[in-house]
């Protein structure tokens, strides 16, 4: 008689296992979880059309801002072009906090994890996985894309010290860890990477462990979407959300899934600060240990930067 479950386990098994039999067995599955949709969603949602039943996501991406279902609302009649946004409020919170009170990164951290906004294993929000997954869900959901999360390209803010900080602040600009994503001409681009974002924008001003996302769209243009991200109650809030929308019949379509690769060939001006960036890539040298890139290609910042101990890659957003 069980009509609909709801998985908020984490991690990827058995929480995977579990949805996948869900389904198979003809159950309406309601999940927050992103890593594992993230990971198995290609799977999962093929198997939600054959057997005829939903599976729904809100709480994945957003929390309770709701993202999902603005993208919904905006495909209906229109056609999205791009979005990004900030999508894990526990970098926001340190990123502000850094930038408010002048401390380190670690003393911010440490903040985070004492009021709950951060694990005792921090890797996959401070590395930006979090945000990878989460942008992975929303080219799905905003593009009928299904992306691998690994092969996004990734920059975190494991490694920003009081000086990235004082470099943003002097020339005007916050630091905000961004995912991005963009579909134009059947080529899909899109990243996680902390960006210098103008102090008064819209990104600049989204607080502590607040999110905010934005997309564009043809008729629409820029929409742009903020609330708590994160939290017991924002997440029941979009996992209830998603029951009711189940539990009354809302025409939700099924994904028309296409699998997609991440072209690498676009360009980003970059902030480095501890790599050895060999001249003919250097616009502008900072000090020392720090460098502004001419324009590079995703595959050509890996190369320069993977594998280096302690580098610090920032976006010079233009």
């Amino acid at each position: 008689d069980i009509q609909l479950v709801v998985e908020c386990m984490g991690g990827k098994e058995p929480a995977h296992t579990f949805v996948k039999r869900a389904l198979e067995n003809g159950k309406n599955v309601v999940t927050s979880n992103k890593k594992m949709l993230a990971s198995y969603g290609n799977e999962l949602f093929a198997l939600a059309h054959q057997k005829g039943v939903k599976l729904l996501y809100e709480a994945s991406v957003g929390g309770g801002i709701p993202w999902m279902a603005e993208l919904r609302r905006i495909r209906r009649i229109d056609e999205i072009e791009s979005f990004e946004g900030i999508f894990n409020g526990t970098t926001n919170y340190i990123l502000s906090r850094m930038e408010a009170e002048g401390c380190e990164f670690h003393e911010m951290l440490a903040q985070a994890q004492s009021l709950g906004y951060a694990e005792r294993d921090p890797s996959d929000d401070i590395d930006g996985y979090d945000v990878a997954y989460k942008t992975a869900l929303t080219c799905l959901a905003a593009f009928d894309c299904f992306v691998d999360p690994q092969d996004i390209p990734v920059s975190g803010i494991r490694n920003i010290t009081k000086k990235d900080m004082n470099y943003a602040n002097e020339h005007g600009f916050s630091i905000k860890l961004l995912g991005k994503g963009r579909k134009k001409d059947g080529i899909l681009q899109c990243s996680v990477m902390p960006c210098f974002v103008p102090k008064g924008g819209t990104f600049a001003s989204v607080p502590l462990n607040y999110n905010a996302i934005s997309s564009v769209s043809e008729t629409l243009g820029r929409a742009v979407f903020t609330g708590q991200g994160a939290g017991s109650l924002p997440t029941a809030h979009a996992v209830v959300q998603d029951m009711l929308d189940i539990a009354t019949g809302a025409d939700i379509a099924d994904h028309s899934i296409t699998p997609c690769c991440v072209d690498e060939s676009a360009e980003v001006t970059c902030y480095i600060r501890g790599g050895s960036i060999p001249f003919p890539y250097v616009a502008e040298t900072v000090d020392e240990d720090t460098v502004i890139t001419v324009p590079l290609s995703y595959a050509k910042l890996k190369e320069l930067t993977d594998n280096t101990r302690g580098v610090m890659v920032i976006e010079v957003k233009k």
